[in-house]
Formats: C-alpha cells, sequence, structure tokens
C-alpha cells in the first residue's frame, strides 16, 4: 500500500529533507541553509565551521573501536536548480518546496524537488544526528553553488578538512558508483543589438515552443531530448526562407546545465503574411512531433497575437547573425568514448537565451571528460562569435575527475553492495560535472567514490526520488562506515 506523506516524513533522512525543503536554496542564495546547518550542529553538540563562500563543514567523532581509522568525509552541496512550470507562482526566494507522494516517489508540486542534491543534506544530518551508528571520525562538507559555478567547491580550502576519503553523495543511480566525470565551463556568447523601427502594416505575435521534458544537460543529454532554444531557432529559420518578419524579443531557457523547455520570440509580421506564417509553424510543428516522437511526443509549436510596448526590432544585421547564432551553435553529444561503453565524452548545451535593452545572450554549458575536447568546443564558439560579431567569455570552468586505478574505498562499497544485495554494483563514470573534480585537482591523494539513490527528472518540474531506494541508500551508507573497522588496507 502506498505511503502517506506523514508517513514518509517519519524515517530521519526524509525528516531532514523535509526540514531543508523549507528553506529557499536556489544557487546563490544559500545564506538562510548555512545556518540551518551551523544551528543543527550546535544543537546536536558538534564542531562546525564556516567559509566566505559558506561552505559548511560537520565534525562528529569516531565511535567506539573507530577511532583508529582515517576520517571519512560525506559530501554534498546544499544548493538546487530551481525550475517550475509555465504559470506557476511558486517564489523560490521566499516559499517552501511542497512536497506530495505519488505511488513510491516523492515529487515537488509544480517546481523541482531539490533531491539534486538536497537528499545527501538529509542524509549526512541523519547520521550525524544518530548515536548508535558505527563510524571512523566524519567530516561532514557541505559546499555552495554547485548548480552554478562550482564556486563552493572552488573557494574551498581543503587544508581544513582531515579526511583522506571522501564520499560524495550526488549521484542519481542507485547500484551504480562512480569513479570519474566530466569537466565543464560556461561560454557565453553576447551579440549586441542594432535596433530598427518596424513596417507599421505588421503585428506583433508570440512566437512559443513548449511542452518538451528538457532534464540534466549532462546525465540526460545522450537522450536526444529536444532543445526549446535550438528548436526555435529552426522555426524562426524556417519562417525568414517563406516570409519577411521583424524580431524584437528572444528568450528561452532558465539555466546553463538544464536542457530548456520552453523559449519564445516576439515577432512582428505583415497582416498579409500572418495566415502563411501561422501554416509554416504549423508544418514545423508536424516535422518536430515526428523527429521527437520518441522522447518529447508533446512538443507543443504556437504563433498567437500580443500586446507589446514600442515597435523597435532587431536590424536585418543583428537578425542575421542572431539566426546563424541559433543555427550553427553546437548542441548535444559530441563525442562518445571509446573506453566506457556508451559513455558521452563531449557535450554542449545552449541553455539559456536572453535579451536585453543592449544584447542578445546565448549561454552554453560545454562538458568533456577530456580537457582538451572540451577546449575545442570552447574554440568552435569563440569562431562562430567571431564570424557574427559576438563576443564570447566564459566562467565557472571546473576540471574532470580522473579514474584511479587503486582505490580503498571503492573496494569497501563493491564488497559492502554485493553483501547486501548478492550482485555487484557497477562501477562507471558519468558526463555530469561533479565537484570531485574539484577537489581531486586540490588533493590528489584523496580516495573517492560517488553514490545516491535513484532520483529521476532532475533540473526539471518532473523531478522525483524513489522512496525506498532512497532508504536502501540509507542502509547501504550506514553499512559502509561500519564495514570500514574490518578493511585491512584502512586498519
Amino acid at each position: 500500500m502506498a505511503k502517506t506523506l506523514q508517513e514518509v516524513l517519519q524515517h530521519p533522512v526524509f525528516h531532514y529533507f523535509a526540514e531543508i525543503s523549507n528553506i529557499p536554496r536556489e544557487s546563490g542564495n544559500e545564506q538562510a541553509i548555512s545556518t540551518y546547518l551551523l544551528d543543527f550542529a550546535t544543537q546536536h553538540g558538534l564542531e562546525a565551521t564556516r567559509d566566505e563562500a559558506l561552505n559548511v563543514i560537520i565534525r562528529k567523532p569516531a565511535s567506539a573501536g573507530y577511532e583508529a581509522l582515517p576520517t571519512i568525509i560525506l559530501q554534498g552541496h546544499m544548493d538546487m536548480v530551481c525550475e517550475k512550470n509555465q504559470g506557476t507562482t511558486h517564489d523560490f526566494l521566499t516559499d517552501s518546496i511542497q512536497l506530495r507522494v505519488v505511488d513510491d516517489m516523492l515529487y515537488a508540486t509544480d517546481t523541482t524537488l531539490g533531491a539534486d542534491n538536497g537528499i545527501a543534506v538529509a542524509y549526512m544530518l541523519a547520521l550525524l544526528a544518530d548515536s548508535t551508528l558505527k563510524h571512523p571520525a566524519l567530516e561532514a562538507l557541505v559546499t555552495t553553488e554547485e548548480e552554478s559555478t562550482m564556486g563552493g567547491a572552488m573557494h574551498l580550502d581543503f587544508s581544513h578538512l582531515k579526511g583522506s576519503i571522501l564520499l560524495n553523495i550526488d549521484s542519481e543511480e542507485e547500484g551504480r558508483l562512480l569513479v570519474s566525470c566530466a569537466g565543464g565551463v560556461t561560454a557565453r556568447q553576447r551579440l549586441e543589438i542594432e535596433w530598427a523601427e518596424v513596417d507599421v502594416q505588421s503585428k506583433p505575435l508570440r512566437l512559443s515552443v513548449r511542452g518538451l521534458q528538457g532534464g540534466h544537460s549532462g546525465a540526460e543529454i545522450h537522450k536526444g531530448r529536444g532543445n526549446a532554444n535550438k528548436l526555435l531557432g529552426r522555426v524562426l529559420h524556417g519562417l525568414q526562407q517563406e516570409i519577411s518578419y521583424h524580431i524584437q524579443h528572444v528568450q528561452g531557457g532558465m539555466k546553463t546545465n538544464a536542457i530548456p523547455r520552453e523559449a519564445e520570440a516576439i515577432l512582428f509580421i505583415k497582416d498579409v503574411e500572418i495566415d502563411k506564417a501561422k501554416q509554416l509553424v504549423g508544418q514545423l510543428q508536424e516535422r518536430f512531433a515526428t523527429e521527437l516522437r520518441a522522447s518529447d511526443p508533446e512538443v507543443l509549436m504556437e504563433l498567437t497575437e500580443v500586446q507589446v510596448n514600442g515597435t523597435r526590432v532587431f536590424s536585418s544585421q543583428t537578425f542575421g547573425h542572431l539566426l546563424a547564432s541559433f543555427m550553427l551553435t553546437p548542441n548535444g553529444a559530441q563525442t562518445i568514448s571509446q573506453e566506457i561503453e556508451g559513455l558521452v565524452e563531449s557535450s554542449t548545451n545552449l541553455g539559456v537565451v536572453r535579451t536585453d535593452e543592449t544584447h542578445i545572450y546565448l549561454e552554453n554549458e560545454v562538458r568533456s571528460s577530456v580537457a582538451s575536447l572540451k577546449g575545442a568546443i570552447v574554440k568552435q564558439l569563440e569562431m562562430l562569435a567571431s564570424l557574427t560579431d559576438s563576443e564570447l567569455v566564459t566562467d565557472s570552468d571546473y576540471p574532470e575527475w580522473a579514474y584511479r586505478p587503486e582505490s580503498v574505498i571503492r573496494e569497501i562499497c563493491e564488497q559492502v553492495y554485493e553483501k547486501m544485495n548478492g550482485e555487484k554494483p557497477e562501477i562507471t563514470a558519468v558526463h555530469a560535472g561533479l565537484e570531485c573534480g574539484v577537489f581531486a585537482e586540490k588533493n590528489p591523494d584523496l580516495d573517492m567514490i560517488s553514490l545516491g539513490p535513484n532520483i529521476y527528472g532532475a533540473h526539471t518540474p518532473q523531478e522525483h526520488v524513489e522512496i525506498d531506494s532512497v532508504t536502501r541508500i540509507w542502509e547501504y551508507l550506514v553499512a559502509i562506515l561500519a564495514a570500514t573497522k574490518e578493511s585491512k588496507r584502512l586498519v
């Protein structure tokens, strides 16, 4: 029988997850959640510190018999991706995440859930609060701005940590232990707008693309899901081949690390060509529905009349540069690993397009497990910017995490998993970025592994976490910590 939300919250992990969900914690807005973590430490008599980047470290002494073992770092990030369904009034700066249970899944209501990575924080708090568990000395490291810039991990002074082993709890598939991840960088193209006045016989219409699934721009980039920004560019180009029109505004997506689900443009079209334009949009809608029938069967394109302020539009030169940028910006998986079957090696995601009074911005998340390939994609974007009289700037550059041939913690995690489940876990890499890459650069001797429960639809309002999987991973974490005493390589 399905559990109620009240029943689910009786488990210590979900109890703390509910408390975290009451605190707004979008990347860059982590003051309140970091203060909550410090207050938690005080209430439980634990030592805690916070740095200028709001990273929090909470320390718990070893339980009896485990004092001689090396300190273990438990790690996750306190921030979350904040996405919501169109028309939802939720304010991520002030409102709590509204939890709901559907069958064996925990969802939010019309917003991202924040299980990525609030579940890690909840695991850590439950482990820190439980005085009955057997474990070495623990350092719970909770970082900031992982979902935007990796700023917390970048700022962290690793000399403040004693641990030589790190358990990252930021994975999203039970039974898969991650031992390597991609590096990444955000590349932002800035196209200066030259304005012109529209033909007086033209009417403003909104061209919208919506109904797409979206998803994590790393972990789900291989699934062939539609990118609303790229589709918008194709529609704009298709219309331009058949009719004359002007553009006043374009926007799409909310985060570079999320595959955009919605995009729109404000067009000015002559009265005599509006019917033809709508017919063309309908034809493109059918084409995209066929192309995306397996991944995004509900894709929808509409051209509707709208009221706007002003009649300024992009000049023909700006219009041309914008269309070229839309059409030529690389998107999706770029290279596939020849060493790990099925692993995307390099990718890019046109995650955000936005317009202000002076510029159009096209913002890309570039990822690769090979640094030179990441650099090659950025060079490609630089050349495109040069051809369109744009400027390209990069930020939030973070390194990849390379596979470690010898790993004590991997050995322990494998043995415990097989003992609990009767089969070996999958040891693999992930195309998403993890803070492990930053930590490995700061401390090359750090022995790390990443794990987590089944989380689906991360970075979208459809995000949900499997309740039973969360409880199984809780038992797994407890068993891993207890098993450290049995490892001859640690004693």
